[in-house]
């Protein structure tokens, strides 16, 4: 596809967002109206979801879950394994940085679903599902490799065992704002009557391209904000915040065409769901988790290297190795 992959609204918005930080323009959002955006895109995703759900095969659902949960799990097993190769980065760091690559970006997710529909591409709802359960499994594999390299520490120095608030931080990622919402308005999609979603399809639908540009248009700024902090983080954690993605999106695109069975727009939103890294619902629950953490690093790679990467470059790769792969 080319140049004319990334030429749509909705990315050109965000580099704009960068632009406008680079340039030290004066531009900002009204306090409030970047959760706004965020409360509305949720709610709209969720309801065209689930209204797609109800009619859905209850066996291929099923089946999308397992494979969420295996990736959510693997994913940042595999980081945490590249970011400790030859000790490059400490445990407490690596462990809090790979939760957020196993977990996922709902803006990446929002952007290639709008690229997606601007191509006029078909796809597969079940990666909503996917997005839903992808970002528990990570949160857990990222308190538990914390909680074993804290243990291991503390024995080595002998010092005062510390208890890792289990309850609290699986609760936490529970019941997580965008979890409970984007679950919610899935729900309630897949239970209303065709006619009654007809009534809210202008605002499901008729207006979301034009809110989710607001949205990119702000995140592109934050992006900016977060690329100041490259030399706190160093070559080896901006190469891996490249690097991960391509490997999380591979084995997304591989599981969505050989496993599920998806066609060229749902392998897409696979692999984009392997290749995206958390920076709403994994930061707060790291930060509780593992305060040891730095969180420059994990925020900064997540939203000034990951996302850009993504939204410039890997929708579009990943739609042309999806096509090459399916065949």
């Amino acid at each position: 596809m080319g140049l004319d992959a990334i030429l749509i609204p909705a990315i050109l918005f965000f580099a704009l967002g960068v632009f406008a930080k680079v340039i030290k323009s004066d531009l900002k959002f009204p306090e409030g109206l970047s959760k706004g955006l965020s409360l509305y895109l949720l709610i709209a995703i969720g309801l065209k979801g689930g209204a797609e759900l109800a009619n859905a095969e209850l066996g291929l659902a099923i089946k999308s879950i397992m494979w969420a949960i295996v990736l959510g799990f693997l994913t940042p097993i595999i980081g945490y394994m590249i970011l400790r190769f030859r000790d490059k980065i400490d445990r407490m760091n690596a462990a809090a940085i790979t939760a957020h690559y196993g977990s996922v970006s709902a803006g990446t997710f929002l952007t290639a679903i709008a690229f997606l529909d601007v191509s006029g591409i078909e796809y597969e709802t079940y990666p909503i599902i996917m997005m839903v359960v992808m970002e528990t499994p990570a949160i857990i594999i990222g308190l538990l490799l914390a909680a074993l390299a804290r243990k291991q520490l503390q024995q080595q120095e002998a010092g005062e065992t510390v208890a890792t608030p289990w309850k609290s931080l699986l609760h936490e990622a529970l019941t997580n704002g965008s979890v409970v919402l984007l679950i919610g308005a899935m729900v309630i999609g897949a239970i209303s009557s065709p006619e009654a979603m007809e009534k809210v399809y202008p605002f499901s639908h008729e207006i979301f391209m034009g809110v989710l540009c607001l949205f990119l248009l702000d995140l592109g700024m934050e992006a900016a904000r977060r690329m100041k902090a490259f030399k706190e983080v160093g070559v080896t954690l901006v190469a891996f915040g490249i690097i991960m993605p391509l490997i999380g999106g591979t084995i997304g695109m591989v599981v969505a065409a050989s496993f599920l069975g998806f066609g060229v727009g749902g392998t897409l939103l696979v692999a984009i769901l392997g290749a995206s890294a958390s920076y709403i619902a994994v930061p707060p629950a790291m930060r509780m988790g593992v305060p040891e953490a730095n969180p420059s690093y994990y925020l900064t790679l997540a939203l000034g290297v990951t996302f850009p990467f993504n939204v410039l470059v890997g929708i579009p790769l990943f739609y042309n190795l999806s096509i090459w792969y399916i065949g």
